[in-house]
């Protein structure tokens, strides 16, 4: 690190519960190229060996990021994976060419890893045999010490005084070769993400949350995989425009057709067909290929046998028996939307409207979004379903219950206790 590096990323400087003090210098310094330069991308088996020994023998957490293809292709596979650590330096890795690092992921044993925004990058980790036992989210670190903009390039800029140039965020990342100037922003992704991790953990210890947010870093790193997601054709973009039964089969028909053709192709799914197409289609129910041609999203450009397709996807829909036609809304576990309490139950809407309230104003004190003191979903749930007799106690109960890491009890359970009591 140079001098002004080493002076930008002095956390005393920088950390001052989400705000750099008056009297320190804010102009952050370009970061532009990392420390020991770009190192070469991991494609074959002995080159993955090496960093293996490497990252093994190295000592300290483990900065780790990945790259997807979000929008280009299907799925949310890793196209590449960034790690850094002491005495290992920054390794960049192909998981095309290298699919498997589960002995990687072994190598790196109880190591702590940083992620930034940890939940969006697990899932793809998983799937190439990374998984940690314990890590430390940058971004639910900043949320939690009540840093206004919690984004990368906002946390390094706030926090230890760099810029970082973040415009090959959204790129193809299953491009090959990868071009340099993409390998340099990947490789500084993980060049301050320790320097950033230890600035965090002083602050929030500073603030008396520290404990708090291990809690957080340990439920997410023991939650198992989410299952897939029931009827994620109800998702589609403008889906509440669609009202009858025989539509909605439309746009299930369009969609698993969609996906299937999206999946044969590795390709993003709205690259096939977008979500507005599906649901001019389900609207309309056009009689032939000729009135689906007419539709929005359904141009001269496409050919006769894509055409076809979609056409043939929506006469399926429109000779379903009744019996066999979807059901309105999604099956609910849990309390109806919140919208229709005041009808449905109109105590329970009180009761909801004064537990927002409370936590909202704990949240405003405690500096730190709503969200993550509690659960909105935990809230309503307490709510609809509220202990008989709300004591601090059973409403704890009730919230561990339903999910509630300790620290969030303790918190919240007093002010919904009374909140809950008519």
């Amino acid at each position: 690190m140079t001098d002004a590096q080493e002076t930008a990323a002095d956390p005393a400087l920088r950390t001052t519960g989400g705000a750099p003090p008056d009297d320190v210098e804010t102009a952050p310094i370009p970061l532009l190229e990392p420390r020991e330069g770009i190192p070469p991308v991991v494609e074959t088996d002995d080159a993955l060996a090496r960093v293996i020994a490497a990252f093994a023998a190295g000592t300290g957490p483990v900065a780790v990021d990945a790259e997807r293809a979000s929008g280009y292709r299907y799925g949310q596979r890793a196209y590449l994976v960034q790690l850094r650590r002491a005495g290992a330096g920054t390794a960049l890795i192909d998981p095309v060419g290298c699919p498997d690092l589960s002995g990687l992921g072994e190598a790196l044993g109880d190591a702590e890893w940083i992620l930034h925004a940890a939940t969006q990058d697990l899932p793809c980790l998983r799937e190439i045999g990374m998984t940690p036992t314990r890590l430390f989210d940058t971004e639910l670190a900043g949320r939690l010490a009540g840093f206004p903009r919690v984004g990368l390039g906002a946390m390094v800029e706030n926090v230890l005084g760099f810029a970082l140039e973040k415009g090959h965020s959204a790129v193809d990342w299953s491009t090959r070769p990868l071009p340099e100037p993409w390998l340099r922003y990947a490789a500084l992704d993980v060049e301050l993400l320790v320097d950033l991790r230890d600035a965090l953990e002083k602050e929030l210890d500073r603030q008396g949350k520290l404990d708090w947010a291990h809690q957080e870093f340990d439920a997410i790193a023991s939650a198992p995989p989410a299952p897939p997601r029931k009827d994620p054709w109800r998702r589609t973009s403008g889906m509440h425009k669609v009202r009858r039964r025989r539509q909605m089969a439309a746009v299930r028909e369009l969609w698993n057709t969609r996906d299937s053709v999206a999946q044969r192709r590795d390709v993003s799914p709205g690259k096939v067909l977008s979500d507005t197409a599906i649901v001019e289609a389900s609207l309309a129910l056009p009689v032939n290929v000729h009135a689906l041609t007419a539709l929005p999203g359904f141009g001269h450009r496409m050919g006769r046998r894509q055409l076809e397709q979609w056409q043939a996807a929506v006469d399926r829909a429109k000779s379903l028996p009744d019996s066999e036609l979807p059901q309105p809304g999604q099956p609910v576990s849990g309390p109806p939307p919140p919208r229709s309490w005041a009808d449905k139950d109109p105590e329970a809407a009180a009761r909801l409207s004064a537990a927002r309230a409370a936590v909202s104003a704990q949240a405003e004190r405690l500096n730190m979004p709503q969200e993550n003191l509690i659960t909105p979903d935990t809230v309503r749930r307490v709510c609809w379903e509220p202990p008989s007799d709300p004591t601090p106690d059973a409403v704890a109960t009730a919230l561990l219950h339903h999910g509630a890491r300790p620290w969030q009890v303790h918190q919240v359970a007093p002010a919904l206790s009374q909140a809950l009591t008519p």
